[in-house]
């Protein structure tokens, strides 16, 4: 009879009848030990070990917020916090799987998750969320700077604590296994109490359990305790009863799981910081090539002044020394001259404008735009009829250059004063509102209006909408309008669902702790 394929409860019950009754109580009591060794095991194997690769999996769902974190602020873009928004849903999860093996008596490791939550929670609000507060609402380079400024005691502190908590994992495991193996030795100990009623069936059951239980136990034990030590690549396999080897399948099944999914881990962080530096080299390209542009068109434009300069004041010596002196053609194409090169003269110095705009710069102070559009409406004083009325609620103080922004409303509002509406008063109203952290600012007029199909055209650069004989200007003004408004850290656009006139929106940053104004009154200037 070939023994070798028998299972370890036949040879156990095959033995136990052929001891008898005598033995029977005593089966009973090794039957019950034998029930405590498999409950130990399954706190090794089943809660242990699954608590501890899932405390593995906490730290780095940690290290992907902070990798994100910094990806966030050094690129800014939103694309860059996917792995912190990962590393969160990360955490989560783990989190909840380890409570989810929590037992009541298992106070120290529930403490030590309270106090990895608790830091978590500190880390948040002390590092990540201001950081990623600063790069929406300031920029990068102020996200760095509170980066650069920190120190990584709050990250330290809570890596510490998932250390904490793994040592209490190990703890647990430990107690598991010194239990299994107590529980080994009663069995052990059962059968030299029946190899004293029974020497034979007792030296018997102890060989017997010896080698197909105690052995394979405790080497599939100090395998696990390898793999869960760090040797993923490990393969387990046991040398026991079926049922063991049935078990280290399972094992290194799961084993082969986890070693999988912190291979993608690896791998995906691995692309993340990959794509993150070909996006910081984008980046510095697309800097450097902008730069080199504005670089140009000053150049450009700054050398054709000169020449165009004495071109220009010929053709008028030309005008005034021999006007009426030969035919009429010869005068038109001398003022044809004329005014063409003041037309040049006009778009060169506005492309300087346009170009000087960020990259000559006194830098950013508190501007109360109230004074703002005292300025403006003086300066507009001389290019208005006696009808025309300009009026702004209560505006904000906000960060900037004032020569800029007053530079901004004397082309928004100077726009809405030359296209106005023939035998209409113009009407110029500048309002505010608040909504989250930027100001949206609306310059609206009663004037001509722009069609919907040229919404996107009208912020081009030169880009005109009427014949240049109707509306005086070079196409300009609008462009520079948004370049400095994207300078201030804001974006505009067209109202399109006015009924009538024009209406500009732009936004601009909130000052931090800047309140929200009670807009209840209202300044006007009538220009008389």
């Amino acid at each position: 009879m070939n023994l070798r394929g028998w299972t370890l409860r036949a040879r156990i019950t095959a033995l136990c009848v052929a001891t008898g009754i005598v033995l029977s109580a005593l089966a009973a009591f090794a039957a019950f030990t034998a029930a405590q060794n498999n409950r130990h095991l399954d706190e090794v194997l089943n809660r242990a070990t699954p608590m501890r690769a899932a405390g593995e999996t906490l730290n780095t769902a940690y290290v992907d917020q902070e990798t994100g974190i910094r990806g966030y602020a050094i690129t800014g873009e939103l694309s860059s916090l996917d792995p912190y928004n990962q590393g969160i849903a990360d955490e989560n999860a783990t989190i909840a799987r380890i409570e989810r093996l929590l037992r009541p008596g298992d106070t120290a490791i529930r403490e030590s998750l309270e106090v990895v939550k608790q830091r978590a929670d500190i880390w948040h609000r002390k590092v990540a969320d201001p950081v990623i507060t600063a790069v929406r609402s300031q920029g990068p380079e102020q996200g760095r700077a509170l980066i650069a400024a920190g120190s990584t005691t709050d990250f330290d502190a809570l890596r510490a604590a998932i250390t904490d908590m793994q040592a209490d994992i190990v703890v647990l495991r430990a107690k598991a296994a010194t239990a299994a193996r107590d529980s080994s030795s009663t069995m052990v100990a059962i059968q030299i109490a029946a190899a004293a009623i029974v020497v034979l069936a007792g030296a018997a059951l102890l060989l017997l359990l010896d080698r197909l239980v105690n052995r394979p136990v405790v080497e599939l034990a100090e395998q696990v305790r390898e793999v869960a030590a760090g040797q993923y690549d490990k393969h387990i396999e046991s040398t026991g009863s079926p049922e063991l080897a049935m078990l280290a399948r399972d094992v290194d099944g799961m084993r082969r799981k986890i070693s999988a999914e912190l291979a993608e881990v690896r791998e995906a962080r691995s692309q993340i910081e990959w794509v993150n530096d070909q996006l910081k080299q984008q980046a510095e390209e697309l800097t450097r090539s902008n730069r080199d542009l504005e670089q140009f068109a000053y150049v450009a434009s700054h050398d054709l002044q000169e020449p165009l300069r004495k071109v220009a004041s010929f053709c008028q010596l030309l005008q005034r020394r021999y006007a009426g002196q030969l035919d009429e053609r010869a005068d038109q194409y001398i003022a044809f001259a004329v005014d063409g090169a003041q037309r040049m003269q006009r778009l060169i110095n506005d492309l300087l404008a346009f170009s000087r705009i960020g990259r000559i710069t006194a830098g950013f102070t508190e501007v109360d735009l109230e004074r703002v559009l005292t300025d403006v409406s003086s300066q507009l004083e001389s290019r208005v009829d006696e009808d025309a009325e300009i009026s702004w609620s209560d505006l904000p103080t906000v960060e900037g250059e004032e020569p800029l922004l007053t530079t901004l409303f004397v082309n928004l509002i100077g726009n809405s004063l030359k296209f106005r509406r023939p035998d209409v008063p113009p009407m110029v109203r500048v309002s505010a509102r608040r909504a989250d952290d930027e100001w949206v600012i609306t310059v609206r007029d009663n004037g001509i209006g722009i069609e919907a199909e040229f919404a996107d055209k009208v912020f081009v650069i030169f880009q005109r909408l009427h014949a240049r004989d109707a509306y005086e200007g070079t196409g300009i003004g609008l462009a520079i309008v948004k370049k400095i408004v994207e300078y201030h850290g804001g974006r505009i656009w067209l109202d399109l669902d006015v009924e009538e006139g024009t209406s500009i929106n732009f936004t601009l940053p909130v000052l931090p702790g800047a309140p929200d104004p009670a807009l209840t009154t209202e300044k006007t200037e009538v220009n008389a």
